[in-house]
């Protein structure tokens, strides 16, 4: 995946949503929303799906430099964060690389917060 970072985790399911709010809050990021897409394409459409949660994580002092930087910043936050089982059992989690900013932004100001946000994310990462 070339827009993003992701790896199977050795926790099940339940576990991995809650160790990567864990691991993101340590590196300053909340957990503004939680999206159980299985739940969701249920309700709405009555269609069976994998165990997959979308987590709208936030870094409050980041994000603020980003928006402040680029008011359009917006359009990308908050840094999602997925977690599901893949079709072999395996947890995995996933992040939308904040690098990719290069490949909409010319501004030099986001490129070094991304940078930063990319290296807390590496860490999240690392601890799980």
């Amino acid at each position: 995946m070339k827009y993003g970072l992701s790896k199977i985790i050795p926790f099940p399911y339940d576990k991995a949503v809650e160790k990567a709010t864990e691991e993101l809050k340590k590196e300053g990021f909340g957990v503004l929303t939680t999206i159980d897409v299985k739940a969701t394409l249920k309700e709405k459409i009555g269609v069976d799906f994998k165990k997959y949660v979308i987590l709208g994580a936030c870094n409050p002092p980041l994000a603020h430099k980003a928006l402040t930087a680029e008011e359009t910043e917006g359009l990308l936050l908050p840094c999602n964060v997925v977690v599901y089982e893949n079709d072999n059992k395996e947890t995995v989690v996933g992040v939308f690389d904040p690098l990719m900013i290069g490949q909409v932004s010319d501004n030099k100001e986001l490129h070094a917060i991304a940078d930063e946000v990319r290296s807390k994310l590496e860490r999240v990462f690392d601890a799980l």
